[in-house]
């Protein structure tokens, strides 16, 4: 079948597939469901060079993340040239408008993981985004905690972040800056933030790049603003039998809602009620002095230090030793 997406039509093939066997929800649903929450997700991956997590046999099928853009892509829809950390570069699309959003649903894309960054400037990132990830023992509720405490530190920096729920436990809060800094400027600033909060709630939060040092805490997951690391867009799908949603919040209404309030049925009825919330998200951008003289100061008080990267990195300069604590232990 055919859908139109804002005059441009797109090829929509095996419309009654089922995508999500527990809840009957077909590849149309999927479909239907993006053009509901067009103007939103568009706004989310505007320019950005974008990931799609495929499941072209629905979720309980094998998937697959494509970052190359492939070869059947449409002339309409663009590309930008992305470099991983390896030193391999790649071509992947950049959404410009919903019937980009629609061509990729077709692909089976059910999750899209934008960069924090526009087609133009694939080095300087213009979003700092937080992860609040509950470990073990803990739940959306101390993310919500954590949220709150995040959200008076921004205040006090002249920093606006913008929360979402991750479509799993966790919240994600994304602040819009100056695209000036880099990769690892901004990976910094994350791990500025973390600390901050980790001295704010002693025993709730942490910023322990490894799991067995984590505990029930809230994990601020400092490396989602690497090179090459994404995060789900608002208003994306999650691979979940029950189909929920990435969905953007208001910071009044974090202590009223859970992540399954939103899922693919009741999300595009929010919208239609709401629009989306965070529409004027772009319209300011910050600087990041702020944070940057606060990791100054804690590298005077407490000596250079920097956190692990993830183990698929190559060793950066001033990484400590990127080596399982307990394994260390064992090897003295």
């Amino acid at each position: 079948m055919e859908l139109e997406a804002d005059g441009r039509t797109v090829r929509l093939s095996s419309p009654d597939k089922v995508y999500f066997p527990a809840r009957g929800f077909t590849k149309l649903d999927v479909a239907r469901y993006y053009l509901a929450v067009a103007p939103g997700i568009t706004r989310a991956l505007r320019d950005r060079p974008t990931t799609l997590e495929r499941f072209p046999d629905g979720v309980e099928g094998e998937s697959f993340f494509q970052k190359r853009a492939p070869k059947n892509l449409p002339d309409w829809i663009p590309t930008a040239r992305i470099d991983f950390p390896s030193g391999r570069s790649a071509d992947e699309i950049c959404p410009t408008e919903p019937a980009a959003v629609l061509w990729a649903a077709n692909l089976g894309c059910l999750t899209f993981h934008p960069w924090p960054v526009r087609g133009d400037r694939t080095d300087h990132p213009d979003e700092l985004r937080i992860d609040l990830d509950p470990q073990p023992g803990t739940d959306f509720a101390d993310a919500v905690r954590a949220a709150h405490e995040l959200h008076a530190f921004l205040d006090e920096l002249g920093l606006t972040g913008w929360p979402k729920t991750s479509g799993g436990r966790g919240l994600h809060v994304f602040v819009p800056i100056e695209p000036r800094w880099t990769f690892t400027e901004v990976r910094r600033c994350a791990i500025t933030v973390g600390r901050e909060l980790e001295r704010r709630m002693p025993g709730r939060v942490t910023t322990a790049w490894w799991k067995e040092e984590r505990g029930e805490r809230i994990f601020v997951d400092y490396n989602q603003t690497a090179r090459d690391r994404t995060i789900a867009s608002a208003y994306s799908i999650r691979p979940h039998p029950h189909a929920p949603v990435s969905a953007p919040l208001r910071w009044d209404e974090l202590d009223e809602v859970t992540p399954r309030d939103f899922d693919l049925a009741t999300m595009p009825v929010r919208y239609a009620e709401l629009g989306d919330v965070h529409a004027d998200m772009d319209q300011h951008r910050h600087t990041l002095n702020g944070l940057l003289e606060l990791a100054d100061r804690h590298d005077h008080d407490h000596g250079p230090s920097d956190m692990p990267y993830p183990p698929d990195y190559p060793k950066m300069p001033g990484e400590p030793k990127r080596v399982q604590p307990s394994r260390a232990r064992h090897e003295k």
